[in-house]
């Protein structure tokens, strides 16, 4: 996992294929721009060509074991997680992901750290997640700088985060290299980002 997360936290304009890419389940070549399965089992993220990414895309393909990682980016306006409800999480950073947990059977959070993604026990209604796609989607939370930002992305973009975080880290605070390169992933999600009203929150 962590030469996976090395190769997501860099930016994704200057990154290159290493010269062997292939994808995880045939061993074709692929680009690196490519979709990402999901082992259910290990939470190992596996890379796909375009072929293996349109099989996995059906219900009921791969067995239950493998799930193909949606490619969506939702922002949302508010999900109804306010500064009480946050302190009351005991994250003892600005931002986390959640995502429920088909082998948990519950909703579960992750924060990023310095040695990698790092679950936190919580108790959230999990009908705040109940939008997004077991597993593979998660309601990313960024609460950093005075900001208040959330959205559902494709859990390999959390990992993605972690990934900066662990490889840019330094100091006590993360230091400017870090901060950089957490504006630049935040800015590439406005960007792609749809825009969706509170209807989360109202499920809370």
């Amino acid at each position: 996992m962590t030469s996976r997360l090395q190769e997501l936290a860099r930016p994704r304009a200057r990154r290159e294929p290493p010269p062997e890419e292939q994808c995880d389940l045939c061993a074709e070549p692929i680009p690196s721009e490519h979709r990402h399965l999901l082992d259910l089992e290990s939470r190992r993220l596996l890379c796909a060509c375009r072929a293996c990414s349109i099989l996995f895309d059906r219900s009921g393909a791969g067995g239950g074991h493998y799930r193909l990682i949606p490619d969506r980016v939702v922002a949302l306006e508010d999900v109804g997680l306010d500064d009480q409800t946050w302190q009351s999480f005991g994250i003892p950073v600005e931002m986390a992901f959640f995502f429920h947990s088909t082998a948990a059977g519950c909703a579960v959070a992750f924060y990023p750290s310095p040695l990698g993604a790092t679950e936190s026990l919580i108790d959230i209604d999990d009908r705040v997640l109940a939008d997004l796609e077991p597993d593979v989607e998660a309601l990313l939370v960024n609460r950093t700088r005075g900001r208040r930002e959330s959205w559902i992305v494709p859990v390999d973009r959390c990992y993605e985060l972690v990934g900066l975080v662990r490889t840019h880290w330094s100091g006590f605070t993360g230091g400017d290299e870090l901060w950089n390169a957490l504006d630049e992933f935040f800015a590439r999600l406005r960007k792609e980002a749809t825009w969706q009203g509170s209807r989360l929150a109202s499920r809370t």
